[in-house]
């Protein structure tokens, strides 16, 4: 989806907080194309907070949990990228471009289900470069009853069947329900505590905007790669040490930020 829109031309280029000023805007930009839910604003907002205290930037401890979520898209049998109004305004482009070097088909699953909203996510999409996307024929859809929310009904060929889920920027709520049902999750989270993080196999903590590129150049790496060594590692890595050292990541930023402040209140 195209920044450009009169708002944006508003933002400086070398005003620090351009970047996160200009995937603000396309939240919002979004939501007036029905493609965002109104608390999809919300949702951004507060992980533009977890963001900060990451310090915006796509830590190593990330990078390997990219690394090992691809590993595990390249080992599902049945893979499927989950999309939801947030992802599909902010990264159209990727999300198709990772799709199709994973064989990982899109399926649009949404919480609101807002009249109009499931045909705009499929026209950006389609805007985007995707040829196939699920979840769109409400006649053909079927329900997890694991799941209470919308986000029951899934596609047959998709969700249900599928044995990996990636599913970015997600609610905690199907994460538990699709883990119990035996499905392996990639989650990405800003927030390393939330239940979506917690419940999931791979919990990549960063912001999806940068994670897509880096999953992308990751999967074009490991595309011929062996499923022996793909397997290796998936088995090297632990999601619950991943998580406890995104914390610590968390926590020596602020430590620094906080060093940082008191010299200047000092000065």
């Amino acid at each position: 989806m195209s920044t450009n829109n009169n708002q944006d031309h508003d933002v400086p280029k070398d005003h620090p907080r351009y970047e996160s000023l200009k995937y603000r805007h396309d939240i919002i930009e979004g939501m007036k194309k029905l493609i965002v839910a109104e608390a999809g604003l919300i949702a951004h907002g507060r992980g533009e907070c977890f963001d900060y205290m990451l310090g915006e930037k796509t830590s190593e401890i990330a990078k390997k949990a990219i690394k090992a979520a691809v590993a595990l898209l390249f080992l599902a049998k049945n893979p499927i990228i989950s999309v939801n109004g947030n992802t599909a305004a902010l990264c159209p482009r990727k999300l198709v471009e990772l799709s199709k070097i994973t064989n990982a088909p899109l399926e649009i699953n949404l919480f609101y289900r807002k009249k109009g909203r499931i045909e705009a996510i499929k026209k950006v999409l389609e805007n985007a470069g995707a040829e196939k996307i699920l979840g769109i024929d409400e006649t053909t859809m079927v329900e997890i009853e694991e799941i209470s929310s919308n986000r029951r009904n899934v596609d047959p060929n998709g969700i249900k069947i599928a044995d990996v889920v990636f599913v970015p920027l997600e609610d905690g709520d199907r994460t538990e329900a699709l883990k119990k049902i035996g499905k392996k999750i990639i989650a990405v989270d800003l927030n390393p505590i939330s239940r979506t993080s917690l419940w999931a196999d791979v919990t990549i903590v960063d912001n999806i905007v940068r994670t897509l590129p880096e999953m992308i150049k990751i999967a074009t790496k490991l595309k011929n790669t062996k499923e022996k060594a793909l397997k290796n590692i998936i088995e090297t890595f632990d999601n619950k040490s991943n998580i406890q050292a995104s914390l610590d990541a968390i926590i020596q930023y602020i430590k620094k930020q906080k060093e940082d402040a008191f010299k200047i209140l000092k000065d």
